[in-house]
């Protein structure tokens, strides 16, 4: 699993870490069962906070991607959907290059509408 940190990026830390194990799986890199490393070992790899890692896998937990139990860590969920995973990613990057332009929540609705019909 790779994870990359851009420290001068205005994307919170949390959420590149997230993202980067987002795409470990959509990538096929890691899969259901796979162990991720611990949240010191990834802190200690990547130069962050523990608690920023535990951020990131508390997203990740949220969203149903991974597992994390006491004593065990971090697991990537059997029943994941990586499909689901590929389109919220993109969600994620839509939303992030539409509000870098300037447009709100009902811009944005307004060109999915657009899209979906055409």
């Amino acid at each position: 699993m790779l994870v990359r940190i851009d420290h001068a990026s205005t994307t919170p830390l949390a959420d590149q870490i997230a993202a980067g194990v987002r795409g470990s799986v959509i990538r096929g890199e890691i899969g259901p069962g796979d162990r991720l490393p611990s949240a010191r070992a990834l802190a200690e790899s990547v130069d962050v906070n523990l608690h920023t890692v535990l951020r990131a896998y508390a997203a990740l937990r949220d969203e149903g991607l991974i597992d994390l139990r006491r004593g065990r860590g971090a697991v990537i969920r059997a029943e994941f959907d990586s499909g689901r995973a590929a389109l919220n990613e993109s969600a994620r990057e839509f939303v992030k290059l539409a509000r870098n332009l300037g447009l709100d929540t009902a811009h944005m609705l307004e060109l999915i509408k657009e899209t979906s019909t055409s």
